[in-house]
């Protein structure tokens, strides 16, 4: 199997092929695994068609291991990790919070890069940051933003050019929600076949043997207490306490547990067990293909060309970086497995090809070296914004707030 040059991707990405396909199938570590639960404790099952090895199709139960945003993201952090180690360069949008180092709550959180960020180069955190003592989206390099769009992708390309791989909607900008939007190009999820679902039990051995047979009262400003005098009121009485609500004492095994919203007992979540796994990614190159990168106003074949090229170049590289982070998607729920193959697909027609991270990597500096050659901007030096001050303010206040409800909790 050859490994894939520049040429060839860039064949590719110019109309030889719609779309860069892999299928990796992970098999689970352990009997169970957790997928992930979403509003009321559910999991996303559904049932879908797959095809046998005789040509069989057939309807089997699949839950959702690893969605495509959680898969985006997961992504985005291994193109972070190979940038700060150095392995790979490209444009890097950030917020250095920390500053002077006074505040040991800006502190902690450091700097947030678009990596990082939600909604990307179009997130909220860079909104309300400055730049030069401009707001971002006033100062000259945020304000190439406000024009952006499929047609003139250009300014993404040199601030966030992973925001037109996996999409964007410029939905904080001047024009609120009427702001450009620009589809995924890069999709992936992983999903669990033949599933059936298990059930988990629940309980806490106290080894002080602690019951619910001692009176105890909820303390002013928090934490619990034996003196009545020291207690929080309620309608002139002392606020009661049973040791069971302040995590002493044993838990009955059971296999339900109270839902916080609805105060009904619902059962435990407890994963399933599965045939296999799949992670299917597909790189759209059809979807690269309607991005332009006007310079001066002026596009060119050759210069549309080179930028999706480096896009295409920079999702391969977030494919496989990710499969050197492995597949520890989250507690009790590890899968492991051989990457699938790369293969371009088009027109009904399939052609492997062989790419590992470092392959990527190269391929990335080589493509982005051919996108400057014809006056394409591809910045390697980190662009720095600092919060504004109302927003290290709400920031600070926030967390001040939570860690003292968290505390009279």
């Amino acid at each position: 199997m050859e490994k894939l040059n520049l040429e060839s991707l860039r064949r590719a990405t110019a109309g030889e092929y719609a779309a860069i396909r892999r299928v990796t199938r992970l098999e689970p570590q352990g009997d169970k695994v957790f997928p992930p639960t979403y509003e009321g404790g559910e999991y996303a099952e559904e049932r879908r068609q797959v095809r046998s090895a005789d040509g069989r199709v057939q309807a089997v139960e699949t839950v959702l291991l690893d969605s495509v945003q959680s898969q985006a993201n997961r992504m985005e952090m291994a193109l972070l990790r190979a940038y700060e180690g150095g392995r790979i360069k490209m444009p890097l949008l950030e917020v250095k919070f920390a500053g002077s180092g006074t505040d040991p709550i800006l502190e902690e959180i450091g700097r947030i890069t678009a990596l990082e960020a939600p909604h990307r180069m179009c997130d909220a955190i860079f909104r309300d940051a400055m730049h030069e003592g401009r707001p971002f989206r006033e100062a000259e390099v945020g304000a190439k933003l406000n024009g952006a769009r499929a047609a003139n992708a250009t300014s993404v390309f040199e601030l966030c050019p992973s925001a037109l791989l996996f999409g964007f909607w410029d939905s904080t900008g001047p024009r609120g929600g009427l702001g450009a939007k620009v589809q995924r190009s890069l999709v992936s999820e992983i999903v669990g076949y033949e599933a059936e679902k298990g059930k988990r039990s629940s309980s806490r051995i106290d080894p002080l043997q602690i019951e619910n047979n001692v009176e105890i009262y909820k303390k002013t400003g928090g934490g619990w207490t034996f003196d009545a005098a020291e207690a929080e009121q309620n309608k002139g009485a002392p606020v009661k306490l049973r040791p069971s609500e302040i995590n002493h004492g044993n838990i009955t095994p059971s296999l339900k547990h109270e839902d916080k919203n609805t105060r009904k007992q619902v059962l435990n979540h407890g994963g399933v067990t599965l045939a296999y796994a799949l992670q299917h990614t597909v790189l759209s190159l059809a979807a690269l293909r309607r991005l332009r990168f006007p310079i001066s106003g002026i596009t060119t074949p050759e210069i549309d060309g080179a930028a999706r090229c480096v896009l295409a170049a920079l999702g391969l590289a977030a494919i496989c970086l990710l499969d050197e982070d492995g597949f520890d998607l989250r507690s009790r729920c590890l899968l492991d497995g051989k990457p699938g193959t790369f293969e371009f697909v088009g027109r009904g027609e399939t052609s492997e090809f062989d790419m590992d991270s470092n392959g990527a990597a190269h391929l990335l500096a080589k493509s982005a070296e051919a996108a400057k050659d014809v006056g394409l901007p591809w910045p390697e030096e980190r662009v720095t914004l600092q919060p504004s001050a109302n927003l290290s303010r709400l920031v600070v206040e926030s967390r001040r707030r939570s860690m003292a409800s968290s505390a009279e909790e």
